[in-house]
Formats: C-alpha cells, sequence, structure tokens
C-alpha cells in the first residue's frame, strides 16, 4: 500500500508539474508571443539582419520593395539608391529603419492562429513620394548630405533623402574605395547625423529675442565688421554698417547678432534652446534621432556669441531642425515627422500612422514675427524669383567645421500657402555658401513638390 501511494503522489507530483509548466507557458505565449514571433532571427520575419516579409509602397502607390523573392527593389536604379537607407540592403549593411518597428504588423499576428499572412507578408503604405524622393536625389547629385521635407500640418514625412548612398541592387566596393566617395554611406544623415547650424541657428536667437526682449523690434544694431571681446572677436564677412532687426536677420549679421546675444545672456539662451527642443531627439516610427548639443558651461562672452550665431559646440540634427522649422510655420505647435502611412495584412488593417501634434512651444504672436522676418529674407537675399508659385519663409546657414574642409551649406525653411504646408531642411557638406549651393537645390525639389501634388 505505502508503495501505491508513494507512487499515486509521484504521479500527481509530475502531473501538477506538468500543468503548471503548461501554465507558465499560456501566459507567456499570451503574454509575450507576438515578441518571440517578431525577435531577431525569426524565420517568419527576417532573413538576415533586416525585415524580409511583405511589400512596401511609397504613398502614391508606386513599389518600393518586395521582400517575396529575394528582396526585389523599385525599377529604377535612382529610386532604390534614393531608398536604400529606409528600406535597407540585402545583408544587412545598411538599416532598414522605414519598417524596422512594424515587424508584428507586416507579419499578422494572432494569438489563437499565430502568424496569419503565410509567405505573402503585409502591404506597407509610406508617406514619402517617390517623385520627391528621386528630385531630392537629383538635386543633390554630387553632395553629400540630406535634404528632407514634411507636412507641418499632419506630420507626414515627404522626402528625406541621405547622400552618398548607392544602389542595393548594384553594390559597389566600399571597402576598396579610396577616394572617399562613400565615407560616412552607412548613416542615415537624416536621422543620425548632427551638423554645425552656421547661420540657421540665428532663427533660434531671433525667437528667444522676441519673447525676452520687449523693444527688440524697436533697437537698430551698428556692425563695424569687428564685436570684440578683448583677445578674441566675433567677426563679419562684410561691414554692415546701421540695420533694424529685420536687417540683422536677413543679412545674417554676426556682430549684431553678437548684440543680442549679450542682451539675452548665456542663461536666456540657454532656457529658450531647451524649450524649443532644439537639441532633443525625436521619437518616431521606432526611430530615435541623434541628439544635438548646445554647451555653454564655463564659456567666455565671445564663445557665447558664437554659440547663439550657431558656432562655437553647437549641433543640431537634421530632423530636429526640420520639426523646428514646422513648429514656426504651425504657429508655435509642434508636430513630429511621421514615416508609416499605414499597414495590411490579409485584408485586415494592422496599422494606420498619424502626426504627433504636440503642445504649443512658441507663442503664436512669437511664430507669426518669424515667418514674417523669414519671408523678408527671401524678398531682400534670396530672390523671389527662385522660388515660383510659393510663399517660401527661409534661412541660410554656412558652417565653419574647419580644417581643410569648406563650409557646410546649411538652408532651413517653410511654405505658408495653405494649400501647401510644407517646411524643409537641406544640408550639404563641404559645399560653401549656403544661399549659393542650396537655394538651387530646394527649388528643384520645391518644383517636383507642385507637380506631383
Amino acid at each position: 500500500m505505502k508503495r501505491i501511494a508513494l507512487r499515486s503522489a509521484t504521479i500527481w507530483i509530475l502531473v501538477l508539474v506538468l500543468l503548471g509548466g503548461l501554465g507558465f507557458f499560456l501566459f507567456e505565449y499570451f503574454m509575450y508571443g507576438d515578441q518571440w514571433v517578431i525577435s531577431q532571427g525569426s524565420p517568419h520575419i527576417y532573413s538576415g539582419e533586416n525585415i524580409d516579409t511583405g511589400i512596401v509602397l511609397d504613398r502614391d502607390g508606386i513599389l518600393l520593395l518586395d521582400t517575396s523573392d529575394n528582396r526585389t527593389y523599385s525599377a529604377t536604379k535612382e529610386l532604390r539608391a534614393s531608398m536604400v537607407h529606409w528600406l535597407g540592403d540585402r545583408n544587412g549593411s545598411v538599416s532598414a529603419p522605414a519598417i524596422a518597428h512594424y515587424a508584428k504588423e507586416m507579419a499578422g499576428f494572432d494569438v489563437l492562429t499565430g502568424v496569419y499572412s503565410g509567405t505573402e507578408g503585409g502591404r506597407a503604405t509610406l508617406t514619402m513620394s517617390a517623385k520627391l524622393q528621386l528630385a531630392a536625389l537629383q538635386a543633390m547629385g554630387e553632395y553629400k548630405g540630406t535634404l528632407a521635407m514634411y507636412n507641418y500640418k499632419t506630420g507626414e514625412l515627404l522626402c528625406a533623402v541621405t547622400a552618398p548612398n548607392y544602389d542595393p541592387d548594384d553594390v559597389p566596393d566600399i571597402e576598396s574605395d579610396e577616394t572617399g566617395a562613400y565615407e560616412g554611406m552607412y548613416m542615415n544623415r537624416f536621422t543620425q547625423s548632427v551638423y554645425i547650424p552656421g547661420s540657421i541657428f540665428k532663427i533660434v536667437t531671433t525667437a528667444a529675442a522676441l519673447e525676452e526682449i520687449e523693444d527688440i523690434r524697436e533697437q537698430t544694431f551698428t556692425c563695424t565688421g569687428v564685436q570684440e571681446y578683448g583677445t578674441k572677436d566675433v567677426t563679419c564677412e562684410h561691414i554692415h554698417g546701421e540695420l533694424d532687426f529685420d536687417g540683422i536677420l536677413a543679412q545674417s549679421c554676426n556682430c549684431a547678432f553678437a548684440q543680442v546675444v549679450e542682451q539675452l545672456g548665456r542663461k536666456k539662451l540657454e532656457k529658450y534652446v531647451e524649450k524649443y527642443n532644439i537639441t532633443e531627439p525625436i521619437y518616431f516610427d521606432g526611430i530615435a534621432t541623434a541628439a544635438g548639443n548646445f554647451d555653454l558651461e564655463d564659456c567666455a562672452p565671445v564663445q557665447v556669441a558664437w554659440s547663439g550665431i550657431g558656432q562655437h559646440k553647437d549641433q543640431i540634427n537634421p530632423c530636429r531642425f526640420l520639426t523646428f522649422m514646422g513648429t514656426i510655420a504651425n504657429d508655435g505647435i509642434e508636430t513630429t515627422p511621421h514615416l508609416m502611412q499605414s499597414i495590411t495584412c490579409s485584408g485586415e488593417e494592422t496599422y494606420r500612422g498619424q502626426g504627433s501634434i504636440g503642445e504649443r512651444i512658441m507663442p503664436v504672436e512669437v511664430a507669426q514675427e518669424l515667418q514674417r522676418m523669414m519671408r523678408n529674407n527671401v524678398e531682400e537675399k534670396y530672390g523671389l524669383e527662385n522660388f515660383p508659385e510659393l510663399t517660401v519663409c527661409a534661412k541660410t546657414g554656412t558652417a565653419q567645421v574647419g580644417g581643410d574642409q569648406n563650409s557646410n551649406a546649411m538652408f532651413a525653411g517653410f511654405v505658408t500657402d495653405e494649400a501647401h504646408p510644407i517646411a524643409f531642411f537641406v544640408a550639404v557638406e563641404d559645399a560653401g555658401y549656403g544661399r549659393q549651393v542650396c537655394v538651387p537645390i530646394i527649388n528643384e525639389v520645391l518644383q517636383a513638390y507642385l507637380e506631383a501634388f
């Protein structure tokens, strides 16, 4: 009897262990089953480093990627190259951030039926326009840098090209290249890079002055070409003479902006950099952008002045500064970009994207005054004829990077026409002056935008 009782007890213990294990498995499955399926290396989702299920289309239904047969990319070499930093390549050397966050939605997973998309996968539609991507790629030519445009009302990212790039169907021998043509190739410059902003940062200083200095609109400033700070100076390339507040932004006068920075002081300048989120990363579609930098700790007055002008240790991320342009255009309300429009899987919509409209970070009157001043820049300096059919407001920048490099050329702005709520950002590396280089580049893309929209 004791032996039978012992065997019975042993069986009951085994049954309880089995039931406990089954219960634990079911709990884990229902709680984390979707994460198991989409984890890196899952044969349902990945082949190599990048997601390999489903197809990706642009906003107009143009095929960008079909993973059903060893990654079939779009039909033209140029379009393939323009999208490589969003869709990745076959061996995973370049990541695919456009769809990396949406593995579950692309596969179609249900806790009862498992992966239900079969071998076909999901159907993702991006907010991007293939036509604008091609226009941006063509406009950038042989330059390195990035060009991006988004709708500041909806947050839709319409184009974002990084250069250098390459055709994933014709991969160059990057490791053996000695020309430097592919330097930084694997970086998505729009999301991952930071740049010294140069004079486009003067928009930040202008906004801070409008909020903090009561009589700033009535002040005049005198530029002699040098603003002295002991043994080190702030200098201008030209003597601008006497300028009003509109004039110092249009002429991009370093000496006058140094005077504005003196009135603001270090703490207030830091306050508005933080308030406007200038150095904060942005999070969208599972992507975290690079953080910028604005460090005035233990700085001498001349260094603080140069920081307010966009030099010293200043660094900005292109996506973040594009969003700042959108904030000004949107009367002070920040709208975060987004890239994914929708995903369907086996006829079911598994995701619907939308922009993240945040809080007001700038008073309406300040945003509208900046709009007027940046429009004046175009009228007085950049030429209305360079932007036909659109009410463009903008600021150029020429960012000194040191060494043997030419300055980086910058251009940031937006369109205030109700039918065309777009903001843009251009950074062209080692290119020289922002006005000479960037204005024709962005106009080419703006004209393509008018044709496409």
